[in-house]
Formats: structure tokens, sequence, C-alpha cells
């Protein structure tokens, strides 16, 4: 049976969009797939943006990364780590995250890395206990605060996730449309702002980053 798998692509600047990157990051990666009876279904380009920019502004990434969560595929093929990030610590954090999710990630021209090398695996040790510590840190930062405001104020209420104010239920529900006849979500994005309907924040348009994310929470995606 072969594994199915998703493969990922990234060049850092705009005039490299043309070049021959994604040509030699996707013949690598289906070379490495072809010789380990992997299926690639879907591609996923990075077009212009660079190996030290946050997750957030990786509208490919987290598209692909909400799919990996939610239609069963559970591998990522790369040709190199520093496609996926340039700097080892957050190449690090990255394979911890996918470890934690379950989910695979191979670099097809390091492929043995991932797992054999002693200080990757003792960096991963160090960093599994670093998110664990920052994850209670904040949560009890979060409670605290909670708590400081609701005994000043007598409630406690968070900032309302979009669709819950007057008027953003048919925003939502349009996003929600155009994604089910395809669009991805920088096209949305592009429509919503054409038709003219507007995100929260007064004079603000639509960027496919927040689109994303209302439509993963809407579980459009």
């Amino acid at each position: 049976m072969q594994t199915k798998a998703f493969a990922y692509l990234r060049v850092s600047g705009r005039g490299q969009v043309d070049g021959d990157g994604f040509t030699r990051q996707l013949t690598a990666i289906k070379k490495y797939a072809a010789a380990n009876k992997i299926k690639i279904v879907r591609t996923f380009r990075e077009e212009g943006v660079s190996g030290t920019t946050e997750w957030e502004s990786r509208p490919a990434f987290s598209e692909m990364m909400g799919l990996l969560l939610n239609n069963g595929i559970r591998t990522v093929l790369v040709e190199r780590l520093d496609r996926v990030a340039r700097d080892l610590m957050v190449q690090e954090s990255v394979i911890a995250d996918f470890q934690r999710k379950g989910l695979t990630l191979v670099s097809v021209a390091e492929p043995d890395l991932l797992i054999e090398d002693p200080s990757r695996v003792l960096m991963r040790q160090v960093l599994g206990a670093f998110f664990q510590y920052e994850k209670t840190l904040l949560v009890a930062k979060l409670r605290g605060a909670r708590q400081r405001v609701k005994a000043q104020t007598g409630r406690c209420e968070g900032k309302k996730p979009y669709g819950r104010l007057p008027g953003e239920t048919a925003v939502v529900e349009r996003m929600k449309e155009l994604r089910r006849s395809g669009l991805a979500v920088d096209k949305i994005a592009a429509q919503l702002n054409s038709e003219g309907l507007p995100p929260r924040a007064a004079g603000a348009r639509w960027h496919q980053t927040s689109v994303y994310r209302i439509l993963k929470v809407a579980n459009a995606l």
C-alpha cells in the first residue's frame, strides 16, 4: 500500500519564483517518493517567503497543516529542512510539533537526519521539555489575568471570534461558499475585498491569513 503525502516547496525571493527552485525541489521529492512507494497527492508552494518568516505569514504552510490534521494524510516531504526553516532551533521546533501531532516530516536530501543524529535527538528532548514548561506558564498567566479581571469587574470575557457579532455571520457563510467552490484562501480574501465585505476593524482589508483562521474555526478547511 502506498503512503500518501503532501509536498512542501518554498523559495525565498520573488525573483526566485520564476527560477528553477520549485522545479529542483519537486524533482528531488518525486524521485524520493517513487523510490519509497509514496504518492504525492498535493503540492504546496510558498512563493517569495523567507525561511525566517512567522508561520501565520506562510499561507501555503498554514493551509497544508490544516489539511494534514483533517484529511488523514500524515506525511510531508520537503527537499531539505531549510525549505521549512533556516534556523536550526526553528527546524527542531517544527519537527517536535509534527511528532506531537503524530505527523511525519521527511527531508528527502537527508532522510536519516530526523531520527539518527544524537545532537538533534537531544535538542528535541530539550525542546519538548521547554514547550511543556512554556505551555504551563502561559496557562497560569492567562488564568491569573482572568481572575484579576473577574475580581475587578465581576465578569471576564475574551475577544469574541469573528462571526459572533452582528453582520459577521453572513460574511463567514460567504467565505465558506467561496471555499466550497474551490477557491484558495488568498483568492477568497481578494473576492471579499472586491465585494466590499469588511473585516471587523474599520478600514481594514481581508488577508489570506485572517481568512484561513476564520475558516479553520468554522471547520471549512
